[in-house]
């Protein structure tokens, strides 16, 4: 089942300036998303394992660039899931 805020908050990172405040501090920017406690601590920890099913893979692999996630270790994770994200 795909998460409604997790998808509006991926989604709104394609705005550069958007992203690099993201970058310099998540806590402010997630603090904008009524995300459920246990989605936010899955973004905190770069949990792609966890966000995989909870939202289109395309926003979760441009998620994690945005973030600062080499795409080589990207794919290890999301390979290491089993799903078939790419």
């Amino acid at each position: 089942m795909r998460d409604y805020w997790l998808s509006k908050l991926f989604f709104d990172l394609q705005d550069p300036a958007k992203a690099a405040e993201f970058r310099a501090g998540r806590a402010p920017v997630l603090d904008r998303y009524e995300l459920k406690p246990e989605v936010r601590a899955a973004v905190e920890a770069d949990d792609v394992a966890y966000l995989a099913p909870l939202v289109n893979p395309y926003l979760l692999r441009f998620y994690f660039l945005v973030a600062g996630m080499p795409d080589d270790e990207f794919l290890r994770r999301i390979r290491a899931t089993g799903a078939n994200h790419g």
